[in-house]
């Protein structure tokens, strides 16, 4: 990840989730300078935003799947009682 904000942004979930596994390996293995603590904690942020997003608009198309079998489901009932004789 050269450019700060970039890659990240292009990456896909489970490439920035591996990304952030192999940062927080280095950075529990300690014998890092501060600054180079520092940056992989400012890498393992974006990535974890990265990750955030992704899950976001996940939660959101399950969301919007659930609405719509919900309403679909939910119609199908008022069709059928209106279908009924009595």
């Amino acid at each position: 990840m050269t450019d700060r904000q970039g890659p990240a942004k292009r990456l896909g979930y489970e490439q920035a989730r591996d990304q952030l596994v192999e940062l927080v390996k280095r950075l529990e293995a300690g014998g890092l300078t501060l600054e180079q603590s520092l940056e992989l904690w400012e890498q393992g942020e974006r990535l974890a935003t990265v990750c955030e997003e992704w899950l976001e608009g996940a939660r959101a198309r399950l969301a919007a799947a659930v609405s719509k079998q919900a309403g679909d489901s939910a119609e199908a009932s008022t069709d059928d009682e209106s279908a009924r004789p009595f």
